[in-house]
C-alpha cells in the first residue's frame, strides 16, 4: 500500500497546531524528539519535518503529497499549488509598518525606500500595484529590527497580536494578505494516494466542523416547539424527547459557537429552559 507523505513545519507556529489536527483525527503518529520524519501506525501516512520556507517547493516537486502551511506562503512561493482546505488556525497578516515617528499618509509615502522583509515576491506585486516602487532588503527572522538599526525604512512581516511592532517601535500601515493554515497539495498525486488524501480531508472536515459547533438540549414547552425551531440552525430536524413532566419535551439540536450569546438569548425568550451545552469531538455529515 502506497503512503501519504505530509509536509508540516519543524518548529514553530504552526507545528503543535498541525499536529494535534492530525491527533484529532484520530491518526497516530510516532515521533520522537528531534526526529525528520514519522509514521503514523493506524493510518497509511508518513510526517515530514521540514523548514517552512522549504514546503512549497517540496510539494512543487512531489516529494510530498501535502502540507499543512500558512497560505501567505503559498502567496509567496508556491501560488499555482492548489489549496483543498482552509484550517481556521495560525491566523495572521501580512503587513507593511514602518517606525511610529514615520509621517505616513499613502503608501506613495514609500517610494524608494528600503523595505526589508522575508516576502520579496509579495511584497514587490503588492507595491508594483500601486505603481510604487521600493528597494527591497530580503532577510530572514528578527525583520522588525531592521529599522532600529538603519537597515530599512519599513517592513513587511507576518503580524499576530501587534506585540512585536509594538516592542520595536513599529505600527503596521497596510494589510497586503490575511493567512491562516490550509491544507495544500501537489500538482503530482496519484489516483491511489489521492484516495487517502480524500479520507484524511473527510476526517479534517469533521474535526473542524466539531471545532465550529457545539451540542445543545434544553427543556421546552410543546407549544413553543415550532418557535424554538425557527431559531435553532438546525442539520436536518430537531430531536424532541417528550419528558416525564405533560406538556413539555428535551429537544436537541446543533449551534454555532460564533453566534452562540445571540441564540441563547433567543432561545430564553422563546421559553426554553434548563438549556445545557456540550463540545462535540467529531461532526460527521
Amino acid at each position: 500500500m502506497s503512503t501519504l507523505k505530509i509536509a508540516i513545519q519543524k518548529s514553530g507556529r504552526l507545528n503543535e497546531d498541525s499536529i494535534q489536527i492530525l491527533k484529532d483525527c484520530g491518526i497516530s503518529i510516532n515521533n520522537g524528539n528531534d526526529q525528520l520524519k514519522a509514521e503514523a501506525s493506524n493510518f497509511p501516512l508518513e510526517v515530514l519535518y521540514l523548514r517552512n520556507s522549504d514546503i512549497p517547493q517540496y510539494l512543487i516537486d512531489g516529494v510530498v503529497d501535502l502540507a499543512i502551511v500558512g497560505d501567505n506562503l503559498l502567496v509567496e512561493k508556491g501560488k499555482h499549488i492548489e489549496v483543498i482546505q482552509k484550517l481556521g488556525f495560525s491566523k495572521c497578516k501580512v503587513s507593511v509598518a514602518v517606525p511610529k515617528s514615520f509621517e505616513y499618509n499613502s503608501i506613495q509615502d514609500l517610494a524608494g525606500l528600503r523595505i526589508a522583509t522575508s516576502y520579496p515576491n509579495t511584497v514587490n506585486e503588492y507595491f508594483s500595484s500601486f505603481g510604487v516602487t521600493v528597494d527591497i532588503h530580503q532577510i530572514s527572522g528578527s525583520v522588525e529590527i531592521a529599522p532600529n538599526i538603519g537597515l530599512a525604512d519599513a517592513i513587511v512581516d507576518i503580524v499576530s497580536s501587534g506585540s512585536t511592532l509594538f516592542k520595536n517601535n513599529l505600527r503596521e500601515v497596510e494589510v497586503i494578505l490575511k493567512s491562516e493554515a490550509v491544507l495544500a497539495v501537489s500538482p503530482k498525486v496519484s489516483p491511489e494516494i489521492q484516495k487517502h488524501i480524500d479520507t484524511l480531508k473527510f476526517r479534517i472536515q469533521s474535526v473542524l466542523r466539531a471545532r465550529n459547533s457545539k451540542y445543545i438540549l434544553m427543556n421546552v414547552p410543546n407549544d413553543k416547539i415550532d418557535e424554538i425551531g425557527k431559531i435553532l440552525p438546525v442539520l436536518r430536524s430537531l430531536t424532541v424527547l417528550p419528558l416525564a413532566q405533560e406538556g413539555w419535551s428535551s429537544v436537541h439540536s446543533v449551534i454555532d459557537k460564533d453566534t452562540f450569546w445571540d441564540v441563547i438569548d433567543q432561545l430564553k425568550e422563546a421559553g426554553a429552559e434548563g438549556i445545557l451545552v456540550c463540545p462535540i469531538e467529531k461532526m460527521v455529515l
